[in-house]
């Protein structure tokens, strides 16, 4: 079914720096590509890669170096020449890894266990929070809009203080998170009276009309509603959308996935996934009754589910799918145009980055080259003679762990597992390394290092372990 085009709004694409931030050329390539792509402003989540100075230095990134001040601002001037606004997203509650992982910073936890919640009840955590946002405002001339963060608040009321004030009669953890919250948006509007202030919405979802009048949030925040499903229930995000109206909170923002939400290690992405929940957006979109103002939509392009978890798709891999989804939004669907478009745009056969091919030899989008060597290598990883060689016959009848441990082997069978594996492992080794030879160009060496050693070790090291086991039995076995 066609349903109208995007209303209205902004369309924000989410930049995620907590993993693979893009050197600062390349970022600047991919600026200007969502440019010609259709968007129109950028939410971009620092979290380590932010310049934080003085008490906050130890905030910066250690695995590469955090962007400079100089950086940020031709960033957001660049950002600017092209028509975009840029809003900078700081967590001030939940997934606060970057901050709350620092030895110095512990105390500031709600439980120890729980790294990314911070202890709504510490005047220094608060102060702390105050502090990343001033840093953050300064360097951001003209600021307008600013993402508190707020989702996911893991394990509030479980620490030992949250415990002690939740034992008063009528206090409840719904309370606690919008007291939090409400302290944050008002100490901003005092500092910036002009400052529209975003939040993500989960956890207000459970909550009723009256909790969040009467809470002091209503007309200090605009709440932005997530779902990156593809079987996103439109019925139920509509109610949820016109229940915070009804609250007082008619102006509101939805937040759509390009990448980063299918699972936590996924390599590829899947076009057609990320295009069924536009479509799904879209018709919620449609269903919106005109009391609602809908601000806009933020594209997210998740890099790491948080700080501490492993590295989703490159950035390289997913342009295909921002591309379709921007186009969705502007065409109502995915239609014939819409893909054309997107194939133009991008100097590639087809929306799905799996099977496409260049147009033209030089035509290819920023990044293409690196996301073609990804996708050949990954499906030579999960190609099934690699990922079920411990287990095919030659190896389970002729080096079993019984008959490794004993050294008894057959030398002629052997020795043809041992050919057959070093085969395999020189075509993984050569197609690892043109894949970090790109990468290195675009992104941090560190980065490179993180996916080679996640995707690509547990792969070759098995493989290795066999080549040498085989080495040493058959030495055992001929003279």
């Amino acid at each position: 079914m066609e349903c109208p085009s995007w209303p209205r709004g902004k369309k924000l694409v989410h930049l995620d720096l907590k993993g693979a931030p893009p050197r600062v050329e390349y970022l600047h390539e991919l600026i200007e590509l969502f440019s010609r792509l259709g968007a129109d402003g950028l939410l971009v989540e620092y979290e380590d890669m932010f310049p934080y100075d003085g008490e906050l230095k130890l905030l910066q990134a250690t695995a590469q170096p955090a962007y400079s001040r100089e950086e940020v601002l031709s960033m957001q001037e660049f950002a600017k020449s092209k028509g975009m606004e840029v809003i900078p997203l700081v967590q001030t509650f939940g997934h606060m890894e970057f901050v709350l992982k620092h030895r110095p910073l512990w105390g500031l936890r709600e439980l120890a266990p729980c790294v990314g919640t911070l202890n709504p009840h510490s005047e220094d955590g608060v102060r702390l929070v105050l502090e990343m946002l001033r840093q953050v405002v300064e360097l951001h001339p003209g600021l307008n809009t600013l993402h508190i963060g707020a989702d996911e608040v893991y394990m509030l009321g479980e620490g030992e203080q949250s415990k002690l004030w939740l034992a008063s009669p009528g206090r409840t953890v719904e309370q606690l998170f919008l007291s939090h919250v409400t302290k944050i948006a008002k100490a901003i509007k005092e500092t910036w009276p002009h400052m529209t202030i975003i939040m993500w919405d989960d956890m207000m979802r459970g909550m009723n009309k009256d909790i969040l009048k009467g809470s002091g949030l209503v007309g200090l925040v605009q709440p932005m509603l997530w779902d990156y499903t593809t079987d996103l229930d439109v019925d139920k995000t509509v109610s949820l959308l016109e229940m915070y109206c009804s609250a007082g909170m008619s102006e509101l923002w939805a937040a759509s996935s390009f990448k980063g939400s299918t699972s936590v290690y996924t390599c590829v992405t899947s076009t057609q996934r990320h295009v069924e929940n536009h479509l799904q957006w879209l018709k919620v979109a449609a269903s919106l009754s005109a009391a609602i103002n809908l601000k806009g939509i933020a594209i997210t392009g998740w890099q790491r589910y948080d700080h501490l978890s492993v590295l989703c798709e490159l950035m390289p891999v997913a342009l295909p799918s921002l591309a379709a989804c921007l186009q969705t939004l502007l065409h109502g669907q995915l239609s014939a145009e819409a893909q054309s478009k997107v194939t133009e745009r991008l100097g590639i056969s087809s929306v799905e980055v799996e099977v496409m091919e260049r147009s033209e030899v030089d035509s290819l989008f920023p990044g293409g080259r690196l996301a073609e060597l990804i996708v050949e290598l990954n499906a030579l990883l999960n190609s099934e003679d690699i990922q079920g060689f411990e287990n095919n016959m030659f190896v389970r009848g002729w080096f079993s762990p019984y008959q490794r441990q004993r050294k008894m082997v057959n030398p002629l069978i052997n020795m043809q597992i041992h050919s057959q594996a070093s085969t395999y492992l020189a075509a993984l080794q050569q197609q690892a390394e043109a894949v970090r030879e790109e990468m290195v160009r675009l992104f941090p060496e560190s980065t490179a290092q993180e996916w080679l050693e996640e995707h690509v070790s547990p792969v070759m090291v098995p493989l290795q372990r066999i080549t040498e086991e085989i080495i040493n039995c058959v030495k055992e076995m001929v003279p």
